[in-house]
């Protein structure tokens, strides 16, 4: 059998929270990956009662109650637990009551779900976004050539025609046509591949801001949230002043409907996170940009396809803007995601702060 202290070394290096509680259903042990889980430090919280570490516990402490007495073990599934700090997760556990001698113990063990079912919305989001992209190309390019056609026609009529008052019926044929093309050259964003070059993230919303105040007349509060110890980011300064720009924008025409801009407010917030996982890569630190403003939200029946193009919350609306952004984010191989209700509407960028020597 294994010394005692090659067993505590084992749970200590298991990247599964493990929590061990006696038989009053106090902490005895909890190894390192659930102090990270649960954003505590063991030696602060050993010994306390299993309701001191989270609140609304009932339900589930009268399980452990009833494991204990029963020797029975079960699992439960996408169970949220509160923290002491405010903090929900979402974990699948596992509980196993054990007796050694007269004493009894219960072993717990948890598996967060907030991070694998944010990586599958991710996932179903990409996918979306690629999906997205071919049938905008492919509608472009069928639209584009029969226009190039179209145009071409009422140039040749024009030259024809007898009397130049009714050249103004070619100049109209001409100028639709102009616009069409103009719109569908949007739909498709930028042609350029980015030209990545080293760039402070706060640079980019910097002149954000000062674009909008000078749009605003400073009417429009813009608050401040930075880290100011990201690293520089890989980017295309102006895409990614575009791409933020194009948030921040909707964001102020929002509560300029809605509230006036005097009542508004607008945050940006940057962060670096270590150890992202963006689609399917998994990188060592991302800077993440949120732009949080106290509009109206957006309604329900569009937020999940509000990156799709010609998809507006504004009767004025072209719709463009918010997939323009998405299509630049994905440029820079990140993630761009939103989550609404009224009175507070939030949009997060994940930006890499590493790339691979291919891209």
């Amino acid at each position: 059998m294994l010394p005692d202290r090659y067993l505590r070394q084992i749970l200590d290096n298991l990247t599964t929270a493990v929590m061990l509680l006696d038989g009053e259903l106090c902490l005895t042990y909890l190894n390192p990956a659930a102090e990270v889980l649960l954003a505590v430090s063991g030696q602060r919280v050993l010994r306390q009662p299993m309701g001191e570490l989270f609140s609304d516990t009932s339900a589930t402490l009268a399980s452990l109650g009833n494991s204990l007495r029963t020797g029975d073990p079960f699992t439960k599934r996408e169970a949220q637990l509160n923290l002491a700090n405010g903090q929900a997760l979402m974990v699948d556990y596992s509980v196993t009551p054990i007796t050694t001698g007269e004493r009894n113990w219960v072993l717990m063990e948890l598996y967060p779900r907030d991070r694998l079912l944010r990586i599958t919305k991710e996932e179903a989001q990409l996918s979306k976004q690629e999906v997205t992209k071919v049938l905008v190309r492919g509608l472009a390019h069928e639209i584009k050539n029969p226009l190039g056609g179209i145009r071409g026609a009422a140039q040749l009529l024009a030259r024809e025609l007898p009397d130049q008052s009714l050249k103004d019926y070619t100049d109209v044929i001409i100028a639709e046509a102009d616009r069409l093309r103009n719109l569908v050259d949007r739909m498709l964003g930028p042609y350029r591949p980015p030209n990545l070059q080293p760039l402070n993230v706060h640079e980019i919303t910097e002149r954000v801001i000062s674009l909008l105040q000078a749009e605003t007349q400073g009417l429009l509060t813009l608050q401040r949230d930075y880290d100011p110890s990201i690293p520089d980011i890989l980017g295309d300064r102006e895409q990614l002043i575009q791409a933020v720009l194009n948030i921040v924008r909707n964001a102020m025409q929002a509560i300029e409907a809605a509230q006036g801009l005097e009542n508004g407010e607008i945050t940006l917030e940057t962060r670096a996170l270590r150890q992202f996982t963006i689609g399917q890569a998994r990188h060592r630190l991302v800077c993440r940009i949120q732009v949080i403003d106290n509009g109206p939200g957006i309604p329900d029946n569009i937020v999940e396809s509000i990156f799709y193009p010609m998809v507006s919350g504004r009767a004025e609306g072209t719709g463009l803007g918010l997939s323009i952004t998405q299509n630049i984010v994905s440029q820079h191989q990140g993630l761009i995601e939103c989550e609404s209700a009224p009175g507070r509407t939030l949009f997060t960028l994940f930006l890499p702060l590493e790339h691979s020597p291919g891209e």
